[in-house]
């Protein structure tokens, strides 16, 4: 087309100029299978999401069987439960299993290469054209249904990997599949073609759009048009989810998930959670003037994105906030005492009103949304000198969906209290620990500190806060105060920069 002009083709992010022409037949399902590969999307030994190239998603075998029972017999018999099939009396449901929309590939092309391995001669499948309208498609060498390539498969499949997984040996070999065919086309294409079909008509959960999104940030049009806002949005609530949902998180069941306003004890909602998040660890990362980006999905500083699916970046903030809790609950200082000893204490039996007080700004929007940016400036800013990519948080595939596996978050929490980061976790609690966290209502205060805390108040509230915390964090020890002053630079609180070790 002529507007491909216009197109800054960039073969260092994997966007060059594709062939001029793509193409339409059918082939077997069984045939197909046998050469293609599907390179989902894994955490496995990646440094950096961006040079995660998978694209498809984790094979979900349910979804295939479902498939399955559709192209036999069509929908709604594929949704019956095998009781109400076996029964009887659903027979008249039987219809018709088309599936007329074309499983996408990519047809790999002599010296490409797939996790470090090249593709063999051998292996190549090679599309020869004969006119305008027509082509020839040469298999391997003595291609039959026990054909295997040697190497790496010669096509990879873009997009319809759980519809051509439906296939197996139960089915007829006869089943054709339409196809369409691109030839050696780059792997920002493939990402970009699968955003389209799957994400954009918002068919799949598009919180694995936050996943994929590493590898389509050099795509100005999505910046430009929609930006990372759906799926950071959606990420951001399933991480409040699972917060919510694992007993070992100082939030577990204290989360106001609908907004209720019977639930007193419960002052900070869904919604602030949500928005507090998007305003630290899932924040917009990329752009003019944006200095310090969320650490769940930007690059760090001279570092890779970080390799954390949902459920370890769960954790972490589970991480987090327990040492938070526990540098609380050890605290002796006066401002903890004095909430302790409030009228108000007896609100939360059994739990250290110091954390969970209704006077204490971290049971208040303010406090979640200033110790959720602190954490994530100071984590993002000395990201050079700490390794976040832990082994043993290595992701292996399960047959589970993993928006909300709560055991994985307790096996990712276990890793990460293996692991060196829990000493950098432990130090900034106690750092935050020792800063003053009593609301304006508290009693006890002077009215220096409850003019100080009222200017906490309002949407520039949080500005002032911020600086306040990390102003207090530069006066620590360690790493805490290195970060802070250096995170002060970054947001023109100060006026010479620290080195961050």
């Amino acid at each position: 087309m002529p507007g491909w002009d216009k197109i800054a083709w960039n073969a260092d992010e994997h966007r060059s100029e594709p062939r001029k022409s793509f193409y339409q037949f059918s082939m077997s399902a069984s045939d197909l299978k046998v050469l293609s590969g599907i390179y989902r999307r894994d955490v496995t030994d990646r440094s950096y999401a961006r040079d995660d190239l998978g694209i498809q998603r984790r094979h979900e075998k349910h979804r295939s069987a479902e498939i399955k029972k559709y192209v036999t017999s069509g929908y709604p018999w594929s949704d019956l439960s095998d009781t109400q099939r076996r029964s009887g009396r659903f027979a008249d449901l039987r219809q018709p299993g088309w599936l007329p929309t074309a499983i996408v590939v990519n047809i790999l092309v002599k010296g490409d290469r797939r996790e470090d391995k090249e593709i063999a001669d051998s292996d190549l499948v090679e599309v020869t054209d004969r006119s305008t309208s027509e082509a020839l498609l040469h298999l391997p060498e003595g291609f039959n249904d026990r054909w295997r390539y040697k190497s790496i498969p010669p096509i990879e499949v873009i997009d319809g990997q759980h519809r051509l997984w439906a296939f197996d040996d139960s089915m007829s070999n006869d089943f054709q599949v339409p196809v369409v065919a691109f030839v050696d086309l780059d792997l920002s294409w493939q990402a970009y073609l699968f955003y389209t079909i799957n994400i954009k008509p918002k068919r799949i959960n598009p919180s694995l759009a936050f996943d994929l999104y590493p590898l389509l940030r050099a795509e100005q049009w999505l910046l430009r048009f929609e930006g990372p806002l759906i799926y950071r949005e959606t990420r951001a609530q399933e991480l409040v989810d699972l917060l919510w949902a694992t007993r070992e998180s100082p939030w577990y069941r204290r989360i106001n998930m609908l907004g209720d306003p019977g639930y007193r004890e419960l002052h900070v909602t869904q919604a602030a959670w949500v928005r507090s998040l998007m305003a630290s660890f899932v924040k917009k990362w990329e752009g003019q003037r944006i200095q310090i980006g969320g650490l769940f999905g930007t690059k760090l500083n001279d570092k890779p994105a970080l390799a954390w699916d949902l459920n370890a970046q769960a954790a972490f903030l589970v991480l987090v906030g327990t040492e938070l809790q526990a540098a609380i609950e050890n605290s002796n200082d006066d401002w903890a005492n004095q909430l302790r000893d409030a009228p108000t204490a007896s609100e939360v039996p059994g739990r250290d009103a110091a954390f969970f007080g209704r006077h204490n700004l971290l049971n208040q929007d303010q406090g979640i949304r200033i110790f959720l940016q602190v954490a994530n400036d100071l984590f993002f800013v000395a990201g050079n000198d700490i390794e976040f990519n832990i082994p043993a948080l290595e992701y292996h595939d399960h047959d589970v969906d993993d928006a909300h596996d709560v055991p994985r978050v307790h096996s990712c929490l276990a890793a990460f209290r293996a692991d060196p980061i829990r000493g950098r976790a432990r130090q900034l609690g106690i750092a935050l620990a020792s800063y003053d966290w009593r609301a304006s209502s508290a009693p006890g205060l002077n009215a220096d500190q409850q003019a100080l805390k009222q200017g906490f108040r309002g949407s520039g509230g949080y500005r002032q806060m911020r600086e306040d915390v990390l102003r207090h964090l530069s006066g620590c020890e360690g790493w805490v105060a290195i970060a802070a002053h250096s995170v002060l630079y970054r947001l023109g609180y100060e006026e010479v920069a620290s080195v961050v070790r």
